[in-house]
């Protein structure tokens, strides 16, 4: 593996790194390009590595265990906002159901 593939592959696993940090912040745009920009080098250390070594691999484990985290934040993040909204439409039923029988008074 040449000089720049390792470069690469590390600065993947930092953008990794900034991917979890947004995603623990709820920062879906700093993510998304995050994701690109990582998507991208992973795609050069592919077409550039033949045979992966052992530290290849413990780095590409490194990286796939934080995108899981990042990944299950964001789903945490997804359900807790369906529940809020949830909630809300709850909350708004009961205040048009409240509201109408004290109307008629």
């Amino acid at each position: 593996m040449s000089g720049g593939e390792i470069k690469g592959l590390a600065r993947a696993l930092a953008l990794s790194h900034d991917m979890l940090s947004a995603a623990e912040k709820g920062d879906l745009q700093s993510l998304a390009s995050l994701d690109l920009t990582r998507m991208e080098l992973l795609k050069l250390f592919r077409n550039g590595t033949k045979p992966l070594s052992a530290a290849d691999q413990a780095l590409l484990a490194q990286i796939n265990e934080i995108n899981d985290r990042a990944i299950g934040l964001l789903e945490h993040q997804r359900r807790s906002k369906g529940r809020d909204l949830d909630m809300a439409a709850v909350g708004r039923r009961a205040v048009a159901a409240y509201s109408g029988s004290r109307q008629q008074r």
